[in-house]
């Protein structure tokens, strides 16, 4: 005995021999996958994802990498070697009142002359005495030797810092007046 014949199912006379190839009775194909529309009116169109053209990319490129070169010469003038270095190679107090110190210049224009400020300061920290000192125009590293009067007692002896900007009272022979 036979059962019954369902329509789509397999093996009845009148079934075509592809109408139940691949399911089973009550399966159901599945659906199309459609992407729901967004009412256009109300959120607009969506945006259409377009590449840049290759000459602006280019130009995009060549702009960044100037604005690298330009922030790495900077950076290299604010932070890079200084064009004069001085230091103190030794002080030496002399009595309540004043200190010797010795400057050590190194620039990279021997022929400039050059001025380095040195001072003194207290036990406390404060700075008690000034000077500037002219360092002459001369090869190699040059060695400047320089007293400094103070008003208290000194305890130490150092140079402050060095610049090719020589003032003018101290490039002439003259001294100021005042």
């Amino acid at each position: 005995m036979s059962g019954p014949i369902v329509p789509g199912g397999s093996g009845g006379p009148s079934a075509s021999p592809r109408a139940g190839v691949g399911k089973t009775a009550g399966e159901r194909l599945p659906e199309p996958v459609t992407h729901p529309q967004i009412p256009q009116d109300r959120y607009g169109s969506r945006a259409r994802t377009t590449r840049p053209r290759p000459g602006r990319r280019w130009l995009l490129y060549a702009v960044v990498l100037i604005a690298l070169v330009g922030v790495s010469i900077i950076g290299y003038q604010n932070l890079g070697s200084a064009p004069i270095e001085g230091k103190q190679v030794a002080f030496e107090i002399l009595d309540d009142s004043s200190v010797r110190i010795v400057v050590e210049v190194e620039r990279d224009d021997p022929q400039r002359p050059a001025v380095c400020v040195v001072r003194s300061r207290a036990k406390s920290g404060e700075e008690i005495g000034r000077r500037e000192v002219l360092i002459q125009p001369a090869e190699g590293v040059t060695r400047q030797e320089t007293v400094l009067r103070t008003s208290p007692q000194p305890a130490t002896g150092e140079v402050y810092g060095c610049t090719y900007n020589v003032p003018e009272y101290l490039s002439t022979h003259t001294r100021p007046t005042g």
